[in-house]
């Protein structure tokens, strides 16, 4: 324990936190302040202005449609600037901002010097046009950022909200869908490879010794065999993989389980990869292959596959479609079969930077992805689609180790990739791997794996424990009866 009473860790597993990135930030907000500002400054406005003095309710109420969302935006400014930590256990060194990056750009540095933070978002679009430059190491650098940025919600934040994040939440077309999935993933297999390695998986691996530092393969071959054995594969089965990237959980599937699979994914790249993949790992493509369509499409009809995964796909989903999703994959379903999920998505105890970061994350790397939400809201949904969470294993910490090891890919390969993609693509993704590290380690954003059944009578839970794996605990002593 430190001074602070803050526990610093010390594992070859993960990237470990100094001091300094242990600090809170701002997560002050009051619905009920918010409330009484958006019905009392119309009320106030009504009773003192001469010509709107004489109206009624219908004056009123047109003052709050008029004025609520000036007042709303004017709220989350003040209170991002000016609302407390969480707590001060850690204390900040309160260095100057040019220890920590340097501006080239001058005007932003006639704004931003000395003990002068730069809010986190016009940092960041800066840095992406060469106007700014980290003085050493990104993650380290990034580490301390609450000493040098500040996590306030910006004029450039509000109109991203209400110009493109709010109408894709609305709309969420299949042609959005399409253009943003292919935009995204058809970049290149090089330039994924250049990060993610040889397994080419954009999720999650899983951890299981922290005593030294696992590869990236092994994290990633960890969690496939996770995923299979919570869904308990046969021979037999028939496994539907929605948001399938490049093909690896499919391959990795019916090698090791014999199980028919089938993989869907939007990205044409991906479909080649993974048909590819399989064949050169000895599968049959009579009864292994992957897909290239929206999920919207999925062959087969009711109770199709007994078996069906879905890994960090729903977030592309949307929030409006995200039930229709759920039960089009209970549909899919057959009664007695298995449904693993894996989402990621913000804690419900959110700070500032918590929001600013999934902004960043909604615009530069993953678009169209506005349903990266808390747990509770992900169980609810899976709950009224039909489903009976059978176990949840929250994998922030492990997605913090994965994306650490991301991170130190891509810096070994910076050459090549701005060779091909430019400085600018290289800025982006050093940062959000960068941050990522850092967003998952702290929990300000996490990731869920739900394993899941129909809530019907009939299915035979009792089955289903030997698979239950969280409950299969190993003792490090002798535990003992009470007689």
């Amino acid at each position: 324990m430190s001074s602070y009473s803050v526990t610093v860790t010390n594992t070859p597993a993960i990237k470990n936190a100094p001091l300094i990135g242990l600090a809170e930030g701002n997560g002050y907000f009051s619905n009920y302040q918010l409330a009484a500002l958006v019905l009392g400054i119309p009320w106030f406005v009504k009773r003192s202005l001469p010509v709107l003095c004489h109206g009624g309710f219908k004056t009123y109420l047109f003052l709050v449609l008029v004025l609520g969302l000036p007042i709303t935006v004017a709220y989350w400014t003040v209170m991002s600037m000016y609302g407390p930590r969480k707590n001060q256990k850690v204390q900040l060194p309160g260095r100057n901002i040019e220890e920590y990056i340097t501006i080239k750009d001058p005007e932003l540095k006639a704004k931003y010097f000395g003990k002068e933070k730069i809010p986190m978002q016009v940092f960041y679009d800066a840095y992406f046009d060469d106007k700014v430059d980290f003085n050493g190491d990104v993650l380290d650098i990034m580490e301390a950022r609450h000493d040098w940025a500040k996590m306030v919600f910006t004029p450039e934040l509000f109109k991203y909200v209400f110009t493109v994040l709010i109408p894709d939440v609305l709309f969420h077309t299949k042609s959005q869908d399409e253009e943003q999935i292919r935009d995204n993933y058809d970049r290149g297999d090089d330039f994924y490879e250049w990060f993610l390695g040889p397994r080419m998986i954009y999720t999650s691996g899983i951890v299981r010794d922290i005593t030294r530092e696992e590869s990236l393969e092994e994290l990633q071959d960890n969690k496939l065999t996770v995923v299979c054995e919570k869904l308990n594969l046969k021979p037999t089965d028939r496994l539907l993989d929605i948001g399938c990237g490049w093909g690896t959980l499919a391959a990795f599937a019916h090698k090791n389980y014999g199980c028919e699979v089938t993989g869907i994914t939007l990205a044409k790249n991906q479909t080649k990869f993974g048909n590819d993949r399989i064949l050169k790992n000895g599968g049959d493509p009579a009864r292994a292959r992957i897909l290239c369509l929206d999920y919207r499409e999925i062959p087969g009809g009711r109770a199709a596959y007994n078996k069906i995964v879905s890994l960090e796909m729903a977030e592309h989903v949307g929030i409006r479609r995200y039930q229709a999703f759920l039960r089009q994959i209970y549909d899919l379903l057959d009664d007695d079969g298995i449904f693993v999920f894996q989402v990621s998505g913000l804690r419900p105890e959110w700070q500032y930077e918590d929001l600013i970061w999934g902004l960043f994350m909604n615009k530069y790397v993953f678009p169209g992805a506005d349903a990266s939400c808390s747990l509770g809201w992900v169980v609810k949904q899976v709950e009224a689609a039909g489903f009976e969470v059978k176990n949840i294993d929250v994998l922030g910490v492990h997605y913090s180790a994965t994306i650490w090891r991301w991170y130190k890919n891509w810096i070994s390969n910076k050459d090549k990739v701005i060779e091909k993609y430019g400085e600018r693509w290289y800025r982006i993704w050093v940062f959000f791997l960068a941050y990522a590290t850092i967003a998952s380690r702290q929990g300000g954003a996490s990731l869920f794996q739900l394993t899941l059944h129909k809530n019907l009578n009939a299915f035979p839970r009792i089955l289903g424990v030997p698979s239950h794996t969280s409950i299969h605990v190993h003792p490090e002593r002798e535990i003992l009866p009470v007689d």
